[in-house]
């Protein structure tokens, strides 16, 4: 398995997918690549069955579909959901690596294995360095 999910994430991509219109079979499908001011590009959506060649992961209710790629780059890492009154967000965090920047765009390097943070800024708020 490459990458593993805390209760709080598989409950955020549960209510995506149950909020997508996604069936009992549907899944989350979270793309990621190298980019970003935290070392990560991502994004998601609800997908009705898994492409050919994905990695299909199944933890605590949740369907995560992932591409080859997408699987290589998280292998290694937790993702989590975290949610307070600015924003909202899915972390990548990996056992002793140093912490990102977080916003989850721009162009900054990464240290290899650094935790990674996608933002989904709520109105008013803006992308910072934490």
């Amino acid at each position: 398995m490459c990458v593993t999910l805390t209760p709080a994430a598989a409950g955020f991509m549960k209510r995506i997918v149950r909020f997508g219109g996604g069936s009992a079979d549907s899944g989350f499908r979270l793309s990621v690549k190298p980019g970003g001011c935290s070392g990560f590009d991502s994004s998601f959506t609800v997908e009705t069955a898994p492409a050919a060649g994905d990695a299909v992961i199944e933890q605590l209710g949740v369907r995560l579909f992932l591409t080859e790629d997408s699987c290589a780059l998280l292998r290694g890492y937790t993702v989590d959901f975290t949610e307070n009154s600015v924003d909202s967000r899915l972390s990548y965090h990996k056992e002793g690596a140093a912490e990102g920047c977080g916003c989850g765009s721009g162009t900054g390097a990464q240290a290899p294995g650094a935790a990674v943070a996608v933002k989904f800024f709520k109105p008013g708020s803006s992308c910072t360095k934490a």
